[in-house]
């Protein structure tokens, strides 16, 4: 068991504590920190345990290494309580988002659970994007040139690699691709004992990723790239190791005589030669590649690679990655707004009705319960809600479901943009049914939010019916049987009290109050 070469001695005295533990694809690993707004790491612990390589080369995590993950974070438990004095520690464990695509992922959970008493977390895409966005915030930080060029983030992971285009500081597009370092490595390797064929993986591992980074180098085509900064568990881990690389830099040339170098060694020779364990070993000519990869599919001469630990980092990160800053907020904005406007959605119209309906949600808070996170997915609906009219104005609501669907929404998981794009559909014609497929796959909390944030949006969207933006601003009054709006800055609002008798019924439906309008001036 490794630990920081200075930690303190356990059971620390008046200072509040936080710990993280993490499911990794190659590790499982434990930080302590005190709390703070610059938190202090205190001790960082990490076992091998191969969950990467068992699920992409056996669908599953197999028994060996679940027992394994057992055994190691009953250890860290026993760490934790001398640490803790008596006191309990608050603790996050989460499990990598890859664990999604093991066959017995709930077995998997429910084991820890029993063995250790701890329920773990499953990282989704969406928690993943923010960790990463903090990651790449203390980027602009170390690397000042972010915050003046165009460059390109890359994160290769063990089973998707993501990409964040950043213009003078700012996020501008966000993609991901099914291309990362376990996924590419076992899928190149046969049961051969291929994998100590290093040159053989190379050749292989080029072929199997040529698709996915002509699609990387195809989505950006019209960006001129100046810069690449690659992140990742595994090229950071080897970063401080290659002679070359000096200041955050590392010239392309360099990094593809690296690579030529690992593909001669045997699996054997490339863990010595990294100083890395057996279950991270056979992910790092991968991740090298396709690193190597990227950067020549944009003609680029160097790569910048951080300096600092890709694992300590996020389990630093964990304890605050579910509270979404106003920064993160604002990015996720403003990627739907990009999205809006490829789809020639109207910008007058979307942020009026956005103005409007955040202002409803605001006021009614007490009615619908709902948290800041399903605001800022509201937020997201309203602002994309009539993009299916580039396809088509009828039945635009489909539509614009189907464009939020198949799009890359920057800062969302899974579950949040079927959220966000089931918000547009509902936002006109039926109300939810169980027979529509993709909110039938919800689950019914999940609905619930569904229908009351659509229910918001109808009313929103039925202020604005011309398209004139009419109403300055609106004040609610709640009653018994009634949801009173009171607009400002018209005299007459019969168009709007027209489209409120069809859309402010799912409203009724689901709180019980009937919505009316009244105007003044």
């Amino acid at each position: 068991m490794s630990s920081l070469p200075d930690s303190p001695s356990p059971a620390v005295e008046n200072v509040e504590l936080t710990a993280s533990i993490h499911f990794g694809a190659n590790s499982t690993s434990l930080l302590i920190a005190e709390r703070g707004d610059s938190p202090r790491v205190l001790d960082f612990l990490e076992q091998p345990a191969p969950i990467g390589r068992d699920i992409f080369r056996k669908g599953r995590v197999t028994r060996s290494t679940v027992e394994r993950c057992v055994s190691i974070v009953q250890a860290y438990q026993e760490t934790l309580k001398e640490y803790a004095g008596g006191q309990e520690i608050p603790t996050r464990i989460v499990a990598t988002n890859i664990l999604a695509e093991a066959s017995n992922r709930e077995a998997f959970l429910s084991r820890i659970e029993v063995g250790c008493h701890l329920e773990v977390e499953m990282l989704d895409d969406g928690e993943m994007t923010r960790l990463i966005y903090l990651k790449t915030q203390r980027r602009l930080e170390d690397i000042p040139s972010m915050r003046k060029r165009n460059t390109l983030v890359l994160h290769v992971g063990p089973g998707n690699t993501r990409a964040l285009l950043f213009k003078k500081g700012r996020i501008f597009r966000y993609t991901s691709y099914r291309l990362g370092t376990h996924r590419t490595g076992e899928a190149v390797i046969d049961q051969n004992d291929l994998e100590n064929d290093g040159s053989t993986i190379q050749r292989l591992t080029r072929e199997h990723t040529r698709g996915q980074i002509e699609q990387l180098r195809f989505d950006y085509r019209k960006e001129t790239i100046q810069e690449l900064v690659v992140i990742g568990y595994e090229i950071q881990l080897l970063a401080p190791n290659f002679k070359q690389y000096r200041d955050s830099a590392m010239s392309t040339k360099d990094l593809l005589n690296e690579v030529i170098n690992l593909a001669s060694l045997t699996l054997e020779e490339r863990a010595r030669h990294c100083g890395v364990d057996f279950a991270t070993a056979p992910a790092v000519l991968p991740a090298l590649s396709i690193n190597l990869a990227a950067a020549e599919a944009f003609n680029l001469k160097r790569v910048l690679i951080p300096q600092s630990d890709f694992e300590r980092g996020l389990l630093l990160d964990l304890p605050f990655s579910g509270k979404v800053s106003d920064t993160f907020q604002q990015e996720v904005i403003y990627s739907a707004e990009l999205l809006a406007k490829r789809y020639q959605a109207d910008p007058n119209h979307y942020q009026y009705v956005a103005q409007l309906t955040d202002s409803l949600f605001q006021q009614t808070q007490e009615l619908h319960q709902l948290t800041e996170h399903d605001r800022l997915l509201l937020r997201v609906a309203t602002i994309l809600h009539e993009t299916g009219s580039f396809i088509s104005p009828r039945a635009h609501h489909k539509h614009s479901q189907y464009i939020i669907l198949n799009s890359e929404l920057f800062g969302l998981g899974e579950t949040d943009q079927q959220i966000v794009a089931l918000i547009a559909r509902y936002h006109r014609q039926s109300a939810p049914k169980l027979s529509h497929g993709v909110y039938s796959d919800l689950r019914s909390k999940d609905r619930t939010r569904v229908s009351k944030m659509s229910s918001l949006l109808r009313i929103g969207d039925a202020l604005d019916r011309s398209h004139s933006q009419r109403i300055s601003s609106i004040d609610v009054r709640i009653t018994n049987r009634k949801l009173r709006l009171i607009a400002h800055g018209v005299s007459d609002t019969s168009i709007e009290r027209m489209a409120l008798r069809s859309k402010g019924q799912l409203f009724r439906d689901i709180f019980g109050r009937e919505v009316t309008l009244e105007a003044t001036i």
